[in-house]
């Protein structure tokens, strides 16, 4: 993270020291630089925050799989690449704690759902 906007004049907005908030956050964050890595920052009153930091987009995460920078713009027409099965798991149980499923099986459908929408085939 950089002190840069988007984040820095909305970290400002809050009173929170921006600094002391990149510091803590590429400390903790340093094996997934690169990543792009969603953050929840809980701001309290006396100026002081914590946060939470999620796991990257199912998107991003199937991309990464395929080795492409993008998904396909017309996915009933053109593919954007092809995903097994075991990589669909590897990515589900990576986003399991993110995901509105109780069990890894309804996570491979939702993460079998975006590869859909982005026209990435699945493969057995």
């Amino acid at each position: 993270a950089t002190p840069a906007p988007p984040l820095g004049p909305v970290l400002g907005q809050a009173g929170i020291n921006i600094g002391e908030f990149v510091n803590q956050f590429n400390e903790q964050t340093r094996e997934r630089m690169g990543d792009v890595v969603p953050v929840e920052i809980s701001v309290y009153d006396d100026r002081s925050f914590d946060y939470i930091v999620k796991t990257s987009p199912a998107s991003r995460l199937i991309l990464k799989k395929i080795g492409k920078d993008k998904g396909s713009g017309k996915n009933l027409v053109s593919r954007a690449g092809e995903i097994t099965k075991a990589q669909i798991r590897e990515i589900s149980e990576e986003k399991m704690p993110d995901l509105n499923a109780s069990s890894l099986e309804q996570a491979d459908k939702i993460i079998e759902g975006t590869c859909r929408s982005m026209g990435v085939k699945v493969i057995d």
